[in-house]
């Protein structure tokens, strides 16, 4: 018989869920041009960031490097300065920017000059999950699981927070950030707290405690600096011992800040879209299975491996 505490042993502290530092760091540098963005063009903060994310390879792409071309953008209808890469096809042509700043901005004009994408602008501007699926609906990308890897983004990182900004907010919370280096607790009036009773997934309200997101049809939050399954369990009114269970844990172990924490019993597989995952640099098996709201065992179960595997770099995991 295959027992959860048996597993317990074999996850390591390290084995937690790790973000991406060159995500972080993207997000930091241009947060602010992706709510100047929302601000003039109505394209929610959240929505254009993933994108920036994805479509870069977070700044460090080739055509973000040499042309400046953060969005994947081709040379549809452009009589300006241009690069040639591989994509589709061999040698195709993309836009070339002078500056960051003009990506951002044709990208912005680039969806509002296309009738295609004219349905979007009708959305609230905090429906990222509308925007993400509309965008692939659209034909901005031919990956067929485009619309989900956005909204794992921004779920991940939590960027639906700047679709709720101004400039000026973020400027302010990054001083304030600053100010507070080292503390590692969120101060929250009972007045948020309240008004954050409901909290709807896809959009965002103002006031937040822990907001929460779905992967594999299962509610989550990502755990915050100071954060035990007991004070989550509490605030959403369950069990700390099975609010630990469900995220393969006991109750005496904490989540990492930024880490998934199910707040239902995971799956046995990931969503039909993903089929598969290629591990990468720093992720690990917990990792893997948390991030797709899989149970720890099946995901070794549908792999063929043994419980004390660890995380090999370029192995194709089976996730279905």
């Amino acid at each position: 018989m295959r027992h959860f505490f048996f597993l317990l042993l074999l996850v390591p502290a390290v084995a937690f869920a790790q973000r991406n530092d060159a995500y972080l760091a993207y997000i930091d540098k241009y947060h602010e041009l992706a709510i100047k963005q929302q601000q003039e063009h109505g394209i929610p903060a959240s929505i254009t960031l993933a994108q920036g994310i994805l479509e870069s390879g977070a700044g460090q792409g080739r055509l973000a490097v040499r042309a400046n071309n953060h969005f994947g953008i081709k040379c549809h209808d452009w009589n300006g300065a241009r690069i040639y890469h591989n994509d589709d096809k061999r040698r195709e042509c993309f836009r070339r920017y002078r500056r960051v700043l003009d990506s951002y901005e044709d990208h912005s004009d680039f969806l509002k000059s296309r009738s295609r994408y004219a349905s979007l602008f009708e959305l609230d501007p905090t429906d990222y999950k509308g925007w993400a699926h509309g965008l692939k609906k659209a034909g901005y990308a031919t990956d067929p699981a485009y619309a989900y890897k956005l909204i794992a983004l921004i779920d991940e990182y939590e960027l639906h927070r700047f679709d709720l900004m101004t400039t000026r907010d973020t400027r302010r919370n990054s001083r304030l950030a600053r100010q507070r280096k080292g503390q590692t607790v969120q101060v929250v009036s009972i007045a948020e707290q309240a008004l954050s009773a409901t909290t709807p997934t896809g959009k965002v309200s103002a006031y937040t405690l822990h907001p929460t997101s779905r992967m594999n049809g299962l509610r989550y939050v990502v755990a915050r600096p100071g954060d035990t399954y007991g004070s989550i369990a509490d605030e959403f009114g369950l069990s700390e011992k099975n609010v630990a269970k469900y995220n393969d844990m006991s109750p005496e172990a904490k989540p990492a800040p930024g880490e998934r924490v199910y707040l239902q019993k995971k799956k046995r597989k990931a969503p039909r879209q993903f089929a598969t995952h290629v591990i990468q640099q720093g992720e690990s098996l917990y990792g893997i299975a948390q991030y797709y709201g899989i149970r720890l065992v099946n995901l070794y179960d549908l792999n063929g491996l043994p419980y004390d595997a660890k995380a090999q770099i370029g192995q194709v995991l089976r996730l279905r």
